[in-house]
């Protein structure tokens, strides 16, 4: 049961990401659009921002699960074994202890904006917590997918799960970097 909700944690963040960089996509076309026919979207940059930094924390988690996410792969994988499980903890810990100190410190921003009613200083008098809520959120959903590894890995003596397998062909080896999009 707490494998599929974290599992469905992970899922929802990629598509709440997903979500932002569509309404990225629909507010810049409102920016350009609205400058040709006379139409202003009042604080567009600043919404278009918000969205922007919502959109990256929340697909980390995402990424991160998924194996996409840029590790120190060229480093492990010369190594086999038990050095390869000690760097594998090592990039673990490391990256564990990263996100935690950055969820901790954005989620206590985020606190204390909403306790001192900290507002957006531009046209539109937004609270700063709301947008802000994507930036901390994505960070406590990193760190609580990267304490799943750690638990997976370290605690279960199993095989990391964002590992992808090594490619069996030079065919997979294209596939891999043509749907990466690299």
């Amino acid at each position: 049961m707490i494998r599929r909700f974290l599992d469905a944690l992970y899922l929802f963040a990629g598509y709440a990401a997903g979500f932002f960089l569509i309404a990225i996509l629909v507010l810049m076309m409102g920016l350009s659009i609205g400058r040709e026919v006379g139409f202003n979207i009042p604080a567009g940059d600043d919404f278009t921002s918000w969205c922007m930094a919502a959109m990256a924390f929340l697909g980390l988690a995402h990424t991160f699960k998924s194996g996409e996410m840029i590790r120190v792969g060229l480093l492990i994988d010369n190594f086999q074994g038990r050095k390869r499980w000690f760097f594998e903890v090592f990039s673990l810990v490391l990256g564990l202890g990263f996100a935690g100190f950055f969820a901790w410190h954005a989620a206590v921003m985020t606190w204390q904006s909403y306790e001192f009613n900290d507002v957006a200083g531009g046209v539109v008098p937004m609270p700063l917590w709301i947008p802000q809520l994507g930036y901390s959120g994505g960070l406590v959903i990193l760190f609580i997918a990267m304490l799943d590894e750690f638990v997976h890995v370290v605690l279960r003596g199993q095989p990391p799960r964002y590992e992808k397998p090594p490619p069996q062909s030079d065919e997979e080896i294209v596939e891999r970097a043509m749907a990466s999009g690299v």
